[in-house]
C-alpha cells in the first residue's frame, strides 16, 4: 500500500501558500497562476488555514463580499484536516470522504511540506491497481 510520502516524491510542485493578511483577490490570482484549487495559509512556515475555491464561492461570492477588500483570514478554513508523510493513501481517501474535502495538507513537525489532492489520491489508487499507463503507447 502506498503512503503519502510516495505521492509527494512524484510531485515536483512546491507548496503554494499565502499569508492570512493578503487579499482574497491575491489568493485567487495565485491559485490561477499555479493552476491549483486551494492554497495553504501560513505564518512563518506554520499552517494556520487553507483557502479553496469552495471557500471563495461560499464565503465571498454567496455572501457578496468584495474579494479585493476581504482578507484571506476572514474566509479561510481554520480547522484544517492534515495528514503526515507516513499516512496511507487509503487513510487519506477515507478522510476526504468523511469530511467532504478535496485537499489535504501534509504536515511534518508542525510545518506544511506539501499538499495532496483528491486527484493525486485517485491517480495513485489506479496506479496501484492496474500499473502505470503510458499515454504514448
Amino acid at each position: 500500500m502506498h503512503l503519502v510520502s510516495d505521492i509527494l516524491e512524484r510531485k515536483s510542485e512546491p507548496v503554494v501558500w499565502i499569508g492570512p493578511l493578503e487579499s482574497v483577490f491575491d489568493a485567487l490570482t495565485l491559485m490561477n497562476e499555479k493552476n491549483v484549487g486551494a492554497v495553504l495559509v501560513q505564518i512563518e512556515e506554520y499552517l494556520v488555514g487553507i483557502l479553496s475555491e469552495r471557500d471563495y464561492m461560499r464565503k465571498v461570492i454567496l455572501d457578496i463580499h468584495a474579494s479585493k477588500q476581504t482578507k484571506v483570514s476572514e474566509v479561510m478554513t481554520r480547522d484544517v484536516t492534515t495528514v503526515s508523510p507516513d499516512d496511507s493513501v487509503l487513510h487519506c481517501i477515507a478522510l476526504t470522504k468523511k469530511y467532504h474535502i478535496r485537499h489535504l495538507p501534509v504536515v511534518k513537525e508542525g510545518r506544511a511540506i506539501g499538499m495532496i489532492s483528491l486527484r493525486d489520491l485517485f491517480l495513485d489508487a489506479i496506479e496501484e491497481q492496474v500499473g502505470i499507463v503510458d499515454e504514448n503507447e
